[in-house]
């Protein structure tokens, strides 16, 4: 089955049937209004009729009808409509009124309504038989339907037009009824998409109509045999990554050992090869552990105050020993910042942006780490003055295991990922922009307000 949406499906079940029944209600409605307002109009033509036939005379000469003429004006006088008359004796010549006006399609002994035509209009007709000097008589009447199309018109109006009223207030009723109906499952989508792909507790159940709860539960039953599935990969890379360690660094050991004796040179190159490649993997096992520890459900230690100056202290030795290694200008500008978050944490983000900013800024560069305040947000900052990282590549390099294309080294692709989820996990934001003078790399993670 294509896929449709539910609203629309709802709808057309909806509106055509409430549509249907409002229009029926108007007809019953109508109906029922305009036949007793015919009929008194129908009444008042037959007393015309009768009026008339009371004033029919006999005498040598024939019949004739002494009307006045006050009391013609009187009977044929009308806001709207033209009255018309013919008064036919027993041999059906007409004798008053116009001779013109057509008789009934078949004569009757009894009273008869009818519609017909007369001088290029329509008019309503009576029929009714008269008493003349014995003999009978025949007195048609005729008006014009002015009034009756106005008043059919009135009717049609005063009743249909509320129905359209109450009809369109149906719609939009049943339009926002069904919205409101499905908002349920909006918002359960909103909540949906606003989670990261590591967010994966259940859904709250409590609160949800009833006719959500299967879904929800169902999504939970999901999320919950994601979120195991995910555990298990976290334990096993944090399992692995650990396991590691000890054996690396028995290796790093013994290489540096082995280059501190004599040795051919062809085997120190090989040796200080396996040096190398032992110092990455030990980093990239220790990154493993600390992208394990900052994923959800892998951290634990609550948040504390912390002084983004006094962390940056802390270390600022370790990492200007290792600057002067590389012949690397390192400083420093520093303004108290505090921040609520985890100082371990904080720490592996200042390290893995200074360890990309040494290893990818060629010898003599400056690099300068920056902590302070900007409208009322601490901030942490990184800036060198290297080959900086292309404006299309800013959003990738984020991304776990990514390296642009070309870049010299063998990182693993992991430094800016870890320092994303840190910064995710304390709420801040990660900005990748050009140095100064538009040379190298700044990286600037900004926390969010907080008071002490």
């Amino acid at each position: 089955m294509a896929a449709r949406s539910l609203r629309a499906h709802m709808l057309r079940m909806l509106l055509p049937p409430i549509a249907g029944l409002l229009g029926l209600g108007a007809v019953i409605a109508y109906y029922p209004t305009i036949e007793p307002a015919t009929a008194v109009y129908d009444q008042s033509l037959a007393d015309i009729g009768v009026a008339l036939s009371s004033h029919i005379r006999g005498s040598a000469s024939g019949l004739r009808l002494e009307l006045p003429p006050a009391v013609e004006q009187i009977l044929r006088a009308d806001r709207y409509d033209t009255v018309y008359y013919r008064i036919s004796g027993p041999d059906g010549r007409a004798f008053a009124g116009e001779a013109d006006l057509p008789g009934p399609p078949e004569p009757a002994p009894a009273l008869q309504y009818y519609d017909d035509k007369y001088r290029g209009r329509t008019v309503r007709v009576v029929s009714l038989p008269a008493q003349c000097e014995g003999a009978t008589c025949n007195v048609v009447v005729a008006e014009t339907t002015v009034k009756r199309t106005r008043l059919a018109r009135e009717i049609l109006f005063s009743s249909v037009l509320p129905e359209v009223l109450i009809a369109l207030a149906t719609v939009v009723l049943v339009w926002f009824g069904v919205k409101r109906g499905l908002a349920p499952l909006t918002r359960l989508s909103e909540e949906i998409k606003l989670r990261s792909p590591v967010d994966l507790h259940a859904l709250d159940a409590a609160r949800a109509p009833e006719e959500t709860r299967p879904l929800i539960h169902a999504l939970n039953g999901l999320l919950g045999q994601v979120s195991e599935t995910h555990q298990n990969q976290q334990r096993f890379i944090a399992n692995a990554a650990h396991q590691l360690r000890t054996p690396l660094a028995g290796l790093q050991a013994h290489a540096e050992l082995a280059l501190s004796q004599p040795m051919p040179e062809a085997a120190r190159a090989q040796v200080a090869q396996v040096h190398e490649a032992t110092i990455r993997t030990v980093r990239l096992a220790n990154q493993l552990l600390t992208l394990a520890r900052v994923e959800p459900g892998g951290h634990s230690e609550p948040l504390a105050p912390v002084d983004l100056k006094a962390m940056v202290e802390g270390v600022a030795d370790e990492w200007v020993h290792r600057a002067l290694q590389r012949d690397t200008d390192l400083g420093f500008d520093l303004a108290s910042a505090g921040v609520r978050g985890d100082e371990f944490l904080l720490r592996e983000v200042l390290a893995n942006l200074l360890h990309n900013s040494l290893q990818y800024a060629p010898r003599g560069a400056r690099i300068t780490v920056r902590t302070g305040q900007r409208a009322g947000r601490a901030f942490l900052e990184v800036e060198d003055d290297g080959p900086g990282i292309p404006a299309g590549e800013r959003g990738r390099v984020l991304d776990r295991f990514y390296r642009v294309p070309g870049t010299p080294g063998t990182g693993s692709g992991l430094g800016l990922a870890i320092v994303r989820e840190i910064a995710s996990g304390h709420g801040a934001s990660v900005v990748i922009a050009d140095g100064a003078d538009g040379r190298g790399c700044r990286v600037a993670i900004t926390f969010p307000a907080w008071t002490a």
